[in-house]
């Protein structure tokens, strides 16, 4: 079992020893492709937190082993102002995960992000009523507490978009002082690159395990150059047995062969910009 170099308690007190300021950015890696971005404000994107896939396929025939511990309990997060879901698979858009963070007294008016496709599903989702949601489509973006969301068409899962031609599966652009691209779950495209690089994007968070419509070590490693980004982060491994990969096999070899400055978090860790920042 792959243990976080944070969690819980030292998770919590790390989080809390950072000032929320807009001139500072600090990204934690929640595991899979959940990250905790303060920015100013507090973001999380794609928190997976929670057993639910485990207990769902115990008894069939693709299980959904777990290899790493859980980070934080959900249900801890607070000061939580935006909640940011890719697309409507559940270790992205996970009921357990976000009505633990939606149930917390400062978290009642949070807002949510989603792909306008998948509408329906997120109410399915939510227990509660979600009084504040920004859906959004390929292109269209909004603007929430100073940052900045565009929404980054992602080909991931068929069919790739609804009846009215709006895209199932998204990644976002996040801007503030400072960009962050999160593909969420996807394959590189003819014209992603071209629709990424006037970004100029500091942080690239890109899925490695190269399994189930989702880019490898090899062309995250690349994409993040074509883009442009000053840094890769890769994600999407190191939490289900049957769909992982290891960093260091393809990945990290391939960003030092073509100059792509990149950096591999443990689970629970951050990553702080500008990087002469303490961390």
């Amino acid at each position: 079992m792959i243990e976080p170099l944070l969690s819980d308690e030292t998770f919590l007190a790390d989080l809390e020893s950072v000032p929320r300021s807009s001139d500072r950015m600090d990204i934690w890696w929640l595991g899979q492709s959940g990250f905790l971005i303060q920015h100013g404000t507090r973001i999380c994107v794609d928190p997976y937190l929670s057993d639910s896939l485990t207990k769902k396929y115990a008894n069939s025939d693709k299980p959904h082993v777990r290899i790493s511990r859980r980070v934080i309990d959900p249900a801890r997060l607070d000061h939580v102002t935006i909640v940011v879901s890719t697309h409507g698979h559940t270790d992205h858009l996970d009921a357990e995960t976000l009505n633990a963070i939606h149930s917390q007294y400062w978290n009642r008016w949070m807002m949510v992000i989603y792909p306008a496709a998948i509408e329906n599903l997120v109410r399915e989702r939510f227990t509660k009523q979600l009084p504040f949601t920004h859906p959004l489509d390929s292109g269209e973006s909004t603007r929430i507490a100073g940052v900045e969301f565009v929404a980054i068409p992602a080909r991931h899962d068929a069919p790739e978009t609804d009846a009215q031609g709006r895209c199932r599966c998204l990644g976002y652009i996040i801007r503030g002082e400072f960009t962050v691209y999160h593909s969420g779950d996807g394959v590189m495209y003819s014209g992603l690159a071209d629709r990424l690089r006037p970004f100029e994007v500091d942080v690239a968070l890109l899925p490695i395990n190269g399994k189930l419509q989702n880019m490898n070590g090899l062309e995250a490693a690349r994409l993040a150059k074509e883009i442009g980004a000053k840094l890769v982060v890769p994600c999407h491994y190191d939490m289900f047995e049957f769909n992982t990969a290891d960093p260091y096999a393809q990945f990290v070899p391939e960003c030092e062969r073509i100059g792509q400055h990149y950096r591999v978090l443990k689970l629970g860790e951050r990553l702080t910009l500008p990087e002469t920042s303490a961390s």
